[in-house]
């Protein structure tokens, strides 16, 4: 199995900060929006280094999609960022109708996603947002792993022309991926090769994959482990490709069971490759109040879950 090795826990929402900053050297026209949560997203740097290119709109988010649409149509290029539940649940029909309908060039910035924004509780905490987005027509939905992923995902995302939903979250993770590695939208990232089961993550979940083909390497069982940085467009070749080596499937994801990565999987391979796929996520319920260890926990996302879910799809082959 490939090794990965955790350079130090560090939250994805500080890769986005550095990913803005780094976006905005790049590239002058790059501008960051924020509802009121400059620190929260870690937006500090870059209107500290780019003042005249940093608006603070208030709580007010709805107005904020409006403005960065606006802004998007002279040739800017606007992140807009918040809480996931706010920049997506708050302000559907304003993303709807100014950004994905118009096909503006607006860029999505949501921190504090899923479960692992912890204890503010399920007011606070979405597990539908990548649902919302993936059924907005011409929307890029990308859900990086780490902190360099984050990153440069960002910096990507700041190149590509149309709108893109950039989802990351609170808690500290471990970050492993390469600090330079060019991010690539629509590109499914293998990292541990293997040929019994194809694990399939994205965001925290990750981390999780690669601990339970860990364990599954200890009882002799071979895990492909796929990252899913992009689920919308998803990577099709590189997914089929696995099962047909594999010939069964987990998907994990901190979200919960419709609309998220694991129907878009399920959807790929009901149309070309059927075959045994078992799911970890959030089910169909809300989040709750705890502490994102705790969360992750109570929620079966974590690396022994998964490695039970990839014994159970082995045995459906």
């Amino acid at each position: 199995m490939k090794k990965y090795t955790d350079t130090g826990k560090i939250d994805t929402r500080s890769g986005f900060g550095e990913g803005l900053l780094l976006a905005g050297r790049e590239n002058d026209k790059v501008l960051a929006l924020t509802a009121d949560l400059k620190g929260s997203l870690k937006m500090g740097a870059f209107a500290k280094e780019f003042p005249e290119r940093f608006i603070q709109c208030g709580i007010a988010e709805s107005n904020m999609v409006g403005v960065a649409a606006g802004l998007a149509i002279t040739g800017k290029v606007p992140f807009i960022g918040s809480f996931a539940e706010f920049v997506t649940g708050r302000v559907y029909d304003q993303l709807r109708q100014e950004v994905a309908y118009g096909h503006t060039n607006v860029k999505i910035a949501s921190s504090h996603a899923g479960i692992t924004l912890g204890e503010d509780g399920a007011t606070h905490q979405t597990m539908e947002d990548i649902a919302l987005m993936r059924a907005l027509p011409g929307m890029t939905v990308i859900v990086p792993c780490d902190y360099n992923q984050t990153k440069n995902a960002t910096i990507a995302a700041a190149r590509f022309d149309g709108p893109v939903y950039l989802r990351f979250g609170r808690p500290a993770v471990p970050n492993f991926t390469g600090a330079d590695e060019p991010f690539e939208i629509g590109r499914i990232y293998n990292l541990n090769p293997g040929k019994d089961v194809t694990i399939v993550a994205c965001g925290h979940l990750v981390w999780e994959a690669l601990g339970a083909a860990a364990l599954l390497e200890e009882e002799g069982i071979s895990a492909e482990v796929l990252n899913a940085a992009t689920i919308k467009p998803l990577d099709t070749k590189t997914l089929l490709e696995s099962v047909s080596k594999t010939g069964c499937v987990v998907v994990a994801e901190e979200h919960n069971m419709a609309g998220g990565l694991s129907e878009a999987v399920a959807g790929v391979l009901a149309a070309s490759k059927p075959s045994p796929v078992e799911f970890v996520n959030g089910g169909d319920r809300f989040g709750q109040s705890g502490t994102p260890a705790e969360l992750m926990k109570a929620y079966g996302l974590d690396a022994p879950t998964l490695a039970q879910a990839a014994k159970r799809a082995i045995a459906r082959k």
